[in-house]
């Protein structure tokens, strides 16, 4: 069995795909949001 020293590093794929998942995040301000939830309470009603 082959051991490491050390933490392991990650490999090139993982950290762009780490990057486009940061990049490609939403971002909902607080109106948004508050929005969304009424939307949402609505629609469970009825």
């Amino acid at each position: 069995m082959k051991q490491t020293s050390g933490p392991t590093k990650k490999a090139p794929a993982d950290a762009v795909l780490k990057d486009i998942r940061r990049v490609t995040k939403r971002q909902f301000s607080a109106e948004e949001k508050i929005r969304i939830v009424l939307v949402l309470l609505r629609h469970k009603r009825g």
